[in-house]
């Protein structure tokens, strides 16, 4: 393990994904809802998805009620990969022993005290019961017409006005925080905008995720460009898998122009 800058130890998976960015420049994660998808259906997406080189995965959705769901749905991929699970919780509903890893985040725009720090302080004995890995990430909902939005009570934030954004991530790592995941949500229409990636990559000295709306490799590559980090990409594995290789490869030759920079941030926080 090694120790950021706060003191805390790095576990397994946060190593993992610091050392796939020191290695390639961007980290790609496929989220997998299990709302949707049955368990044989997701082994396979979880095998083609290794294939086509994605380097781990996420599951979880905006209205996961039963913990049973996802404890199949992690024994299905684990049954096919090695590669890490990362729980991606939408409540405490969501936790599962199984997985590697739990996203420990705070949705930093709901209007909604509970997803805030209540359902962190209700999970919090779980995590530590199930031995999950959490990995603190400040989470921030950009569109407000997605699944995600209207679960979590996010308010509206203007992607025209990037410093406003940006305010959010920066109190994230002040706090703490030692992911940033900027979210358009399951579904969106579009991406997040790259110039609004480019502030609060400006801004924040630790990895970026961004996710949502992003179906295309030249899409990816825009976010890489911009600042993006760790790229996270859900349908395309269901619906076309050689789109997420193009978005593998495009985001790979992306974060070759940009490497240098990414490393000595990641290095300053090790």
């Amino acid at each position: 393990m090694n120790r950021c800058e706060t003191g805390f130890r790095i576990g397994k998976t946060e190593n993992y994904l610091v050392n796939k960015l020191r290695e390639k420049g961007f980290v790609h994660l496929t989220l997998f809802d299990p709302e949707v998808l049955d368990t044989r259906n997701l082994a396979k997406l979880a095998e083609r998805s290794e294939e086509m080189g994605t380097d781990g995965f996420m599951v979880g959705g905006s209205t996961v009620y039963f913990k049973e769901m996802m404890d199949e749905a992690i024994k299905a991929i684990k049954s096919v990969s090695d590669l890490p699970v990362i729980i991606f919780p939408s409540n405490i509903t969501s936790l599962s022993p199984y997985a590697d890893a739990v996203f420990y985040m705070s949705l930093l725009n709901s209007l909604e005290w509970w997803f805030i720090l209540g359902a962190q302080i209700h999970g919090s004995f779980m995590v530590k019961e199930y031995h999950l890995e959490p990995i603190p990430v400040g989470y921030v909902v950009i569109k407000g017409e997605t699944s995600v939005a209207t679960v979590g009570r996010a308010f509206p934030l203007p992607e025209n006005k990037p410093n406003i954004v940006a305010s959010y991530a920066l109190a994230a790592q002040m706090l703490g925080m030692r992911l940033i995941y900027l979210e358009a949500g399951s579904g969106a229409e579009s991406p997040i905008p790259p110039n609004l990636i480019r502030v609060v990559r400006k801004t924040v000295d630790v990895p970026l995720i961004v996710g949502g709306g992003i179906r295309s490799g030249q899409a990816a590559a825009q976010a890489i460009r911009a600042g993006a980090d760790i790229i996270v990409t859900g349908t395309l594995a269901e619906h076309d898998p050689q789109k997420l290789a193009e978005v593998v490869e495009y985001s790979r030759e992306a974060a070759k122009e940009r490497a240098p920079a990414l490393s000595r941030y990641i290095d300053a926080r090790l």
